[in-house]
């Protein structure tokens, strides 16, 4: 060790040992892609989400939503953790007809087509479990396991995702895919204009399947900073059967940067995607479909989405 000090090379030794040191337990190098690391057992944070998804083609849209998370490393494989989320909406005339509507999440409020809708309301609360199943540090591939419950006022929730991580370069690579699979159940006020004799003219459940799929990338380029990219496909049906094709109903592509800061107890990850014109409205046609050169303006898609999470260990 003494004479690797006195090397006149130490310098350049030092910030190779730093480039290829592995990120914090835990650190979200993604924005919208989870990879399978988890906390260390006993390991407490706080993190904090700010998404904001803009844009459509025509009028005004505009949805932030937060997430205030807390986290516990049970075991080294096993993470806990507890979100409260929150959603507000600013929309006006942001549908291809010309008319307000809010976004899904906002979907059991009554809104007037011809006025602007602002809305603020505590969206869910989410209770969330990551088991990892093979470390990508110590094994070919790493695979863990996702489940997160919501519920909120007038809203239920189900996702469950798959996690694959895959190491490179003595770890300052990074790849990571997941396969998502999620369901919805929003109670929807009655619609006067519908049929007397539908379910949409009684206040009702409606019921949503959400299928996805993301891969992302990312290097370690200097001490503490990764840059990368992420790509994300989104399907969406009507009901809880995501194997009946008649009641598929939308899918869209994204695609964006990624930056990301790692420090020993602070860390800032801040993602940019920007929908491809790719998207496909199964359940509209012709004149009445909400595709718009290439870009669906379904109720829960827009044109760009950002996200910032910074989170603090202790």
């Amino acid at each position: 060790m003494r004479v690797t000090i006195l090397c006149p090379f130490y310098p350049v030794t030092v910030a190779m040992f730093l480039a290829a040191t592995p990120v914090h337990a835990d650190e979200p190098l993604f924005g919208f892609i989870n990879t399978t690391d988890t906390l260390p057992k006993g390991q407490k944070e706080l993190e904090q989400w700010v998404t904001l998804r803009e844009g459509r083609s025509q009028g005004d849209f505009n949805l932030v939503q937060t997430r205030t998370e807390a986290s516990y490393g049970v075991s080294d494989d096993l993470q806990l953790s507890g979100y409260l989320n929150f959603a507000f909406a600013n929309t006006f005339r942001n549908t291809p007809s010309g008319e307000t509507a809010p976004p899904e999440v906002f979907a059991d409020f009554a809104s007037d087509p011809d006025r602007r809708f602002r809305k603020a309301r505590l969206e869910t609360v989410s209770l969330e479990a990551v088991y990892r199943i093979a470390s990508p540090y110590t094994s070919p591939l790493g695979v863990a396991l996702y489940v997160e419950p919501s519920i909120g006022p007038r809203t239920r929730e189900l996702e469950t995702r798959l996690i694959l991580q895959k190491n490179f370069l003595q770890d300052r690579l990074v790849f990571a895919a997941n396969a998502t699979l999620g369901y919805e159940w929003r109670k929807l006020l009655a619609d006067p204009a519908a049929d007397p004799g539908s379910i949409e003219a009684t206040n009702h459940w409606d019921k949503e399947t959400d299928v996805n799929f993301g891969f992302a990338g990312s290097y370690r380029f200097a001490p503490n900073w990764s840059a990368g990219a992420e790509i994300q496909n989104e399907h969406e049906w009507a009901g809880l059967d995501p194997f009946n094709g008649s009641k598929r109903t939308n899918e869209a592509w994204f695609l964006g940067p990624t930056l990301h800061y790692g420090g020993r107890h602070f860390f800032a990850t801040f993602t940019t995607l920007f929908q491809m014109p790719w998207a496909h409205d199964y359940a509209n046609r012709g004149v009445d479909s909400f595709v718009v050169n290439g870009i669906t303006n379904a109720d829960d898609f827009e044109k760009r989405r950002f996200r910032l999470k910074v989170g603090y260990y202790f």
